[in-house]
């Protein structure tokens, strides 16, 4: 069997008796860094020392096929350095891997730094998307925010503590100034703190530096108020399709909210000038 074992994000105390327990029976524990899950079995009062391997960003996928095979007859623990394994660490390989196979996927939940941080940013936490951690390059950070300018979920990412002021400075550029958002960093630790405010304040505020561990969340676009005329060629493309005047308008009005009569009119008189 393979357990997904979330560890503490900071605080030894949120290590739940469930994780304390799975890893006193553990036969295999497949872990991020070797050295930090020691210390985390010290840290907890773990007297067990299974067998222990090395499975990270670099190696994961050359590990799979005998992390499964020890899966078929022994409790293997997945554990990353913090937090939930597949969630921007090491484990998606191994567990996609364990699809179709007769090796039994389970998980023993723990804290995880992105939706710590969402629920403290202020932000709606009805819809949101995790986007990982944002891209080193300037190239690819602007793509990103191209893609995401309409998102309306509230968009959650990992940065590095020294990239933050970047980070933030090109979200502005993507997202605009004023879009709200919060910086959390060193969740669930001694010197715990979210800065809360717009993009442009935050910025301001990590010229200062940032340090430890860092989550980033920003809120989703606002809705476009549109009106009529913003959809009058789209009425247009429906009736050049085959679609009658009146069926096309009901369909685009009923979809924007626009008003279904005033788009009629100027479609109709657009078709006739």
């Amino acid at each position: 069997m393979i357990i997904l074992a979330g560890t503490p994000i900071g605080n030894a105390s949120d290590a739940s008796p469930r994780l304390v327990e799975t890893l006193e029976r553990a036969d295999v524990i497949a872990a991020e860094d070797t050295r930090n899950a020691l210390h985390l079995l010290e840290v907890l009062g773990v007297a067990n020392r299974p067998r222990m391997l090395s499975m990270h960003d670099f190696n994961e996928r050359g590990r799979v096929a005998e992390v499964l095979e020890l899966a078929r007859t022994q409790d293997v623990v997945v554990v990353s350095d913090a937090g939930m394994p597949t969630i921007s660490d090491p484990g998606y390989h191994l567990v996609a891997a364990a699809r179709g196979t007769d090796v039994t996927v389970t998980i023993v939940p723990g804290p995880t730094a992105a939706v710590s941080a969402l629920a403290v940013s202020g932000l709606p936490t009805d819809r949101f998307s995790f986007e990982g951690f944002v891209p080193r390059r300037p190239g690819e950070r602007a793509r990103l925010w191209r893609e995401l300018a309409d998102e309306r979920r509230t968009m959650i990412f990992y940065e590095s503590p020294h990239r933050v002021a970047d980070a933030l400075e090109s979200m502005i550029a993507g997202f605009g100034a004023d879009r709200p958002a919060s910086v959390s960093r060193e969740l669930t630790k001694r010197f715990e703190h979210t800065e809360r405010g717009t993009l442009a304040q935050l910025h301001e505020w990590a010229q200062a530096g940032v340090r430890g561990e860092v989550v980033i969340v920003v809120g989703g676009a606002p809705e476009r108020r549109t009106s009529p005329e913003d959809h009058v060629d789209e009425v247009r493309r429906l009736v050049d399709g085959g679609m009658r005047l009146k069926d096309a308008t009901r369909a685009v009005a009923e979809r924007t909210g626009v008003s279904r009569r005033e788009l009629y009119d100027l479609a109709l008189r657009a078709r006739r000038g």
